[in-house]
């Protein structure tokens, strides 16, 4: 009998510690997804390739994206803290920045070599052409800068043309109507142009480094999340080596996602950036880095008044998430 209850009495401790252990383990609570908002530029679909694939959840992380037409926006929205990360050229971003400085690119996902475009009327044959038309462009973005630059290829200013306020999906339309007689667009845009009888003018494989898409993530989520941030990094760079070598899988799967005619979709004039072109772009000695060219927009945005604060570029770049974990 005395042995019966000392086996019991084992038992029952037994079973009350292992209660306790169990009890005391914290709880292990599921993160909620990266929200990240992209607009419609063929190197942003890329995000849609990582989701399909797979690869953002292989490396550990969730992520929704969102898409729209416009990310214009959207920008409020991800400075309210509604959105973690937020696509964004390099020149927005530097516009971003000046009223929301807790903000960090953590990478570069493409550049435009030949992608962005000034598509044109018919009679308008050379940019000299331009002079005294009306030319639609982003104002305020990097889309003013890109027709800045042009322009003085035929050594003209913008105050020899009339710039009109337009968004790259309103081209197409404002250029069949002649409220302009060219304007800055990209794909799926240039397409509808160019059935209109529009053609290519100019595009940025004459302004190389120039026009650079990147990820921009609050400070905030970079503080609390870095790990879902690295996740995410090697998930979008992965997916950018599968859509290289598998485009039309790649377009196929963005076609569907975004409901958008596959032909509309096209890498040619996109450079999708490995690892070794961010961390090159990343590093401030390099005659091609991210700091010079953002110093160019950061002087032309001061210069034309649409910036009133410089930013302090080196706290604007993070390139951790571009290194192995130390």
């Amino acid at each position: 009998m005395l042995k019966l209850l000392k086996y019991l009495s084992i038992f029952i401790i037994t079973t009350y510690l292992l209660f306790a252990c169990h009890a005391s383990a914290p709880t292990k609570l599921k993160r909620p997804p990266l929200r990240v908002v992209f607009g419609y530029f063929v190197g942003e679909c890329l995000g849609i390739v990582a989701q399909e694939k797979g690869f953002f959840k292989a490396k550990g992380v969730d992520v929704e994206l969102i898409y729209k037409r416009s990310v214009q926006l959207e920008r409020a929205n991800f400075s309210a803290g509604k959105y973690d990360g937020i696509s964004a050229s390099l020149g927005s971003f530097i516009i971003l920045s000046a009223t929301n400085p807790n903000i960090q690119s953590v990478m570069v996902i493409d550049e435009s070599i030949g992608a962005d475009v000034v598509v044109a009327q018919s009679e308008i044959k050379t940019v000299a052409d331009l002079k005294g038309k009306k030319l639609g462009a982003n104002l305020g973005s990097f889309s003013e800068v890109f027709v800045t630059e042009m322009l003085k290829t035929a050594n003209l200013t913008n105050d020899d043309v009339n710039l009109v306020k337009l968004e790259a999906l309103e081209i197409p339309q404002r250029l069949k109507n002649n409220v302009i007689q060219a304007g800055h667009t990209w794909e799926p845009h240039l397409s509808e142009a160019i059935k209109s009888g529009g053609h290519i003018l100019f595009s940025s494989k004459q302004t190389l480094g120039l026009i650079l898409d990147m990820i921009v993530f609050r400070c905030e989520t970079i503080r609390d999340r870095p790990e879902d941030i690295r996740a995410f990094v090697r998930g979008w760079l992965q997916a950018a080596a599968y859509w290289k070598a598998n485009v039309t899988e790649g377009n196929a799967i963005i076609s569907k996602a975004l409901k958008i005619p596959s032909n509309t979709l096209s890498l040619e004039g996109v450079n999708l950036t490995d690892l070794a072109e961010n961390q090159k772009l990343f590093q401030s000695s390099n005659p091609n880095s991210i700091y010079k060219t953002a110093k160019i927009y950061t002087d032309f945005f001061t210069r034309s008044g649409n910036m009133t604060r410089i930013p302090d570029l080196k706290s604007l770049f993070n390139s951790s998430f571009l290194n192995p974990p130390s």
